[in-house]
């Protein structure tokens, strides 16, 4: 896909993975649609993007998904068309399945789920009438397989891929394309602001992550595979081999998957 001239929506544009697709994206010319909870920190990515002229802040909560017809329509006012929405915005949680708050699990659920499910099913009726547009959503290495203290997590990314993988097939024949992008360990603040078991933030950021890739490196790969048009694309560093490591031997996988936890609870 040639990105010239195309209007990009990004969510979860604020920090982390999102903030480095936009710096990349406005290196080209592009519009841009940054949407995130945070209004400040959506004005702080548009200033220090590259070519901030044709940038749009747009602030919402993927939580209050029932809106996302609202939001569609308040974003073609801005601007005349969609070209490619970026599915990115999520939480984390960080907590055993017997402490988790329930209503923890839900919020997690409904914003890493329904907050994407939600915004693609409203803006699809415009990628139809006009027979053309990308939808790529930000899965996990956590949506191959489970992890302990990330149930929820990793059961809201799983979900993804059905989900997204069903709707590429129920488009084939149209030009309006589905890529799903699964991440590794990227070096974000995505573990700092998780929610522990009782709602609150954890404060605290896995030796996994800051030892992951660079956002700013998983932005040109991210851009790349859109630019390529791929279906499915694995980022990551060392990591990403776990995905067909847990497909191929699945018995030794957990067992390796245990042994490192156990050692990292040790360290901590």
């Amino acid at each position: 896909m040639n990105l010239n001239n195309k209007t990009i929506w990004i969510t979860g544009a604020s920090s982390g993975i999102g903030e480095a697709i936009a710096k990349e994206l406005s290196k080209l010319s592009v519009t841009l649609v940054l949407s995130a909870r945070r209004k400040e920190e959506l004005e702080r990515v548009k200033q220090e993007c590259a070519d901030n002229k044709n940038i749009h802040i747009y602030p919402l909560d993927l939580e209050d998904n029932n809106k996302a017809e609202t939001w569609v329509a308040d974003v073609l006012k801005l601007t005349p068309k969609i070209d490619v929405l970026i599915n990115n915005g999520g939480v984390g949680h960080m907590g055993n399945v017997i402490e988790m708050d329930a209503q923890v699990e839900r919020k997690v659920m409904e914003v890493n789920f329904w907050g994407q499910v939600m915004l693609t099913k409203a803006i699809l009726p415009h990628f139809i009438e006009r027979n053309e547009g990308l939808i790529t959503t930000t899965g996990s290495i956590l949506g191959k397989f489970g992890s302990p203290g990330l149930a929820a997590y990793a059961a809201s990314k799983h979900a993804l891929y059905g989900y997204y993988d069903s709707l590429r097939e129920e488009l084939r024949g149209t030009n309006i394309k589905v890529m799903m992008v699964t991440p590794g360990f990227i070096n974000t603040n995505v573990t700092l602001s998780s929610y522990t078991s009782d709602g609150k933030v954890l404060g605290k950021n896995s030796v996994a992550q800051e030892k992951g890739m660079k956002p700013a490196e998983l932005a040109k790969k991210f851009v790349s595979a859109i630019e390529k048009e791929k279906k499915s694309v694995l980022i990551g560093k060392w990591e990403t081999f776990s995905v067909p490591f847990k497909q191929n031997a699945p018995n030794l996988f957990y067992n390796a998957m245990n042994f490192l936890t156990q050692r990292a609870r040790k360290k901590d």
